[in-house]
């Protein structure tokens, strides 16, 4: 099927030194060449692969005015991103430069790219598969630098390689069987017998039980922590995010109450990835605005990973405070004595039987104490368990996880079957089904709707 040559903006909206337009397809450097003058008169459609060239753009339909000064690269299939000619139009990054450069491609011939485009032919073209097309936009989304080593290793085919090599397992297994079924009759087939099925199939249920190990971490690293500081009204919450985020984020005053909307932040605390949510006092309230606010804090308690309790440490322990501590004591916990540079009137004692084995932290927003070991404490419950030994892949795609999942029951009714010595043909259908469903992570077995549903979630001009 031949492709229309698509155009894009690929560089961020807004001012900036350089702005890219890039152009895809098998006319991209005949348009380019069209709206291209160089001051030696040479022709784009004569220049050697991956070269750049200094030049103007001209608009022919406007007596060749010159729209812009630009350096062209002309990059010909299949070594290209797309496995398509690719031409990249560097110009002034200016919104209304960029802006003139597509408009003018899009007249001479170019058609407007849709969201992920670019990365959608390169999977449809053979260069990566869908696992490795996914990896590029977790790469650009990065919040931080493990998140962007575990994108880099899937763009590498890191995963696709364990997967492919799963399914070539199940692939020999399905063959022998096969073979078993035709051909009963031939002596010299090896003969595929349940204690076989069995070691195979345990073999890929280890596999990808250790993979699935991996997704905790992983879908942390991918979408961050998700953190919420809860407390009383006027602990030091607000004060807390804006420490954490080094920023004012949040209002913070004397008057309780201040906060009634859920704030969120990302911030990178030593290497780990927080989705940090600032929450509304939580308190009985007449206030119908203020309620709402409370009613949102709770159910953002309930979906956190990682609970960041502030209590004063400046007045007694109340009840209040430790129905919170009681509502937390299921979560991941971090329990801050705020407000240490004050007289201190709070139990600890109390507070230490209410919360555990939770670490306790004494801070003080004012003068910053307490944040570095907050910060190393975040750090130690986020590492704690994860494995760097062997460089193994991590699985943060909620998709592939559930996959796996998927993959991981069909296999085990497969091993099931063989153990209660099930005909191998029955058991044939459920290897059949694992197969197809690994073979939905790369690529092999999806469905085309699915394809674009995946790739209308990338930015345009990527």
């Amino acid at each position: 099927m031949q492709l229309e040559t698509i155009a894009a903006i690929s560089t961020p909206a807004g001012e900036g030194a350089i702005g890219i337009v890039r152009l895809s397809g098998k006319t991209a450097v005949a348009i380019a060449d069209r709206i291209f003058r160089s001051p030696s008169d040479k022709r784009l459609e004569q220049v050697p692969t991956h070269t750049i060239h200094y030049g103007h753009l001209i608009d022919p339909s406007a007596d060749d005015q010159v729209v812009e000064e630009v350096m062209v690269s002309v990059m010909r299939a299949p070594k290209t991103f797309t496995r398509e000619d690719v031409v990249e139009i560097n110009c002034h990054g200016g919104v209304t430069s960029v802006n003139r450069v597509l408009s003018l491609a899009l007249r001479n011939g170019a058609q407007l790219a849709e969201p992920g485009e670019f990365t959608k032919r390169a999977f449809l073209n053979g260069r990566i598969d869908l696992a490795q097309a996914e990896a590029v936009m977790d790469l650009i989304r990065a919040q931080t630098d493990r998140a962007m080593d575990v994108a880099l290793q899937q763009m590498e085919g890191r995963l696709s390689q364990l997967i492919h090599s799963l399914r070539q397992g199940i692939l020999e297994m399905l063959a022998q069987v096969e073979v078993n079924i035709d051909y009963p009759e031939y002596d010299d087939v090896e003969e595929v017998t349940l204690p076989m099925l069995i070691e195979k199939s345990t073999w890929i249920e280890r596999e990808i039980e250790q993979l699935l190990d991996t997704a905790k971490h992983g879908k942390i690293v991918r979408e961050g922590l998700a953190t919420v500081i809860i407390g009383r009204p006027n602990v030091g919450k607000s004060s807390l995010l804006n420490s954490l985020v080094q920023e004012n984020k949040a209002i913070v005053t004397d008057i309780a109450g201040t906060t009634r909307d859920i704030i969120e932040e990302y911030v990178n605390v030593k290497g780990v990835p927080l989705r940090l949510v600032d929450t509304a006092g939580i308190r009985e309230t007449s206030d119908v605005v203020e309620k709402i606010g409370v009613e949102r804090s709770r159910e953002q308690l309930e979906r956190a990973d990682l609970v960041l309790l502030v209590l004063n440490g400046a007045e007694p322990l109340v009840e209040e405070d430790e129905q919170l501590l009681n509502a937390a004591a299921h979560k991941e916990m971090i329990v801050l004595i705020n407000k240490s540079d004050l007289p201190q009137q709070i139990d600890m004692d109390r507070v230490r039987s209410l919360v555990g084995t939770s670490p306790v932290i004494e801070t003080s927003m004012k003068t910053e104490e307490g944040i570095q070991a907050l910060e190393r404490s975040i750090a130690g419950l986020f590492y704690a368990g994860f494995v760097e030994a062997d460089d193994p892949t991590y699985i943060s795609n909620v998709r592939h996880i559930e996959l796996l999942h998927q993959a991981l029951d069909a296999i085990r009714e497969a091993k099931q079957g063989a153990e209660l010595m099930m005909p191998v043909d029955m058991i044939q259908i459920d290897l059949t089904r694992t197969w197809d469903i690994l073979g939905e992570i790369v690529g092999d077995t999806v469905q085309d709707g699915l394809i674009n549903e995946l790739f209308s979630q990338f930015c345009l001009g990527k």
